[in-house]
């Protein structure tokens, strides 16, 4: 991205200045009678008599293993004796006065002050001005910035307390597998969302509306990531095993890879988006982290959470997924709304080959992570419904979009996904913070 400036503020082409002489007793030489070009002007030869009248009236004075802190330095001349060096003066220079300078670069055209108007501005690849907020060229990017900022909470905000009692009471080994694997998982994942946003994504968007959403993005992926935190840490689970199973789990190191892959391809320096061959490559990375990544690995993932809190378990982590989940909703409409806009700006689309690999790919890697965290179902949740649930969501995902359905005839596995996700408020009012009914009755799910 090119931020243009208006003034060179180091210009090396600046004129050449005679430098001055230092201050000397002896007469200046004559001044050269012929111009002489700067690359002919011969190096100086200096003048043995001018060093030496410089030189100081020096002392004999013996000074045995002393340091002189005025640049000299006592040297043993064989009797014992410490004789001074004097510090060498500075090469006296004249520089010819006729030397005939370099020529002034000439001045760069003032660039342009008229206002920046909304239809010259592009998601990507765009001219206009990138400091300048308005006029909006896409006022739903900022009109989701104002509606993240009603989403404000922190995972302190929940009393885990009824979760310490439940992981260590009432689950069974199964459900714990559950809910280790899964917060295993997320807190990696939250990691990757947030280093594809800050890092790959959005310096390449050249609207400004576009890249605040995106700042108040990180900021919540960097939330999401210490909400997981604060509930392995509050039940008391230990963090390096823990958040080192994503290394040595392949079924939750396979989902990471996939991720990885796609972050790497695009998170380059010296992309140019103006090449159809990494346009392409862009646009199906931010299709992969908005549909994929973000739109149903996420949506799809908390839903074991989900399943433990019909139950009257783990309350107090579904909560903190509830806040989670109205802030990834938000991820990716905005990034489906964003491809949308790419695609129509830059006349691209997916190509349908590459897009119906990437779908199965995806399903593949859900459908071994799902036969892991459930190779033994609990009450209530099984793997088939879990697999079944993420092919209806990337549907959902695709008619978004305005593509084609990639699992044509998958039907909705979880019927109570959807209303489980949303955040309801329904607690007596001394157990709960009044915050949280002003953050939760505010946020417009649109």
């Amino acid at each position: 991205m090119t931020i243009p400036t208006q003034m060179n503020w180091d210009d090396p082409l600046a004129p050449i200045r005679p430098v001055e002489s230092a201050p000397s007793s002896h007469p200046a030489p004559a001044p050269v009678a012929t111009p002489v070009a700067v690359s002919e002007v011969p190096a100086p030869v200096p003048d043995p008599t001018l060093a030496e009248a410089a030189l100081p009236e020096l002392a004999t004075t013996t000074l045995p293993d002393q340091d002189i802190t005025n640049g000299t330095a006592p040297q043993a001349n064989g009797s014992g004796i410490a004789v001074p060096v004097a510090p060498v003066p500075p090469t006296v220079v004249a520089t010819p006065s006729s030397v005939v300078p370099t020529p002034p670069a000439p001045a760069a055209a003032p660039q342009s002050r008229e206002p920046v108007r909304a239809e010259d501005k592009r998601v990507i690849n765009g001219q206009a001005d990138i400091n300048q907020l308005a006029p909006f060229k896409y006022p739903w990017a900022w009109d989701m910035f104002l509606n993240a900022n009603k989403n404000h909470w922190t995972p302190l905000d929940i009393n885990m307390a009824q979760d310490v009692h439940d992981y260590h009471h009432r689950l069974t080994l199964e459900e714990r597998h559950v809910y280790e694997n899964v917060l295993s998982y997320l807190t990696t994942s939250d990691i990757l969302a947030m280093r594809n946003v800050g890092l790959a994504v959005m310096e390449k968007m050249s609207a400004p509306e576009l890249q605040i959403y995106q700042a108040r993005q990180v900021y919540e992926e960097a939330l999401h990531t210490w909400t997981y935190q604060h509930c392995i840490e509050s039940i008391g689970l230990d963090q390096g095993e823990i958040y080192n199973r994503y290394r040595v789990v392949p079924e939750i190191n396979q989902k990471i890879q996939i991720a990885n892959r796609r972050l790497n391809s695009v998170m380059r320096p010296d992309i140019d988006l103006r090449d159809p061959v990494e346009l392409q490559n862009f646009l199906m990375a931010y299709l992969f982290f908005a549909a994929v990544f973000e739109g149903c690995w996420f949506y799809n993932g908390f839903s074991p959470i989900f399943a433990l809190q019909r139950r009257g378990l783990m309350t107090g982590t579904a909560e903190q997924l509830q806040y989670i989940m109205r802030d990834e909703v938000m991820h990716c409409a905005f990034g489906i709304r964003v491809v949308k806009q790419i695609m129509l700006e830059n006349d691209v689309t997916p190509d349908p080959q590459e897009l119906q690999a990437m779908w199965l790919e995806a399903e593949q890697a859900e459908a071994d992570y799902a036969r892991y965290i459930l190779r033994d179902p609990i009450l209530g949740y099984q793997a088939e419904e879990h697999i079944g649930q993420f092919r209806y969501m990337a549907n959902r995902r695709s008619r978004q979009l305005g593509l084609a359905e990639p699992f044509p005839g998958a039907e909705v596995a979880l019927g109570w996904l959807d209303e489980q996700a949303n955040l309801r408020k329904e607690k007596n009012f001394f157990e709960t913070r009044v915050t949280e009914y002003q953050t939760g009755g505010a946020l417009d799910w649109g």
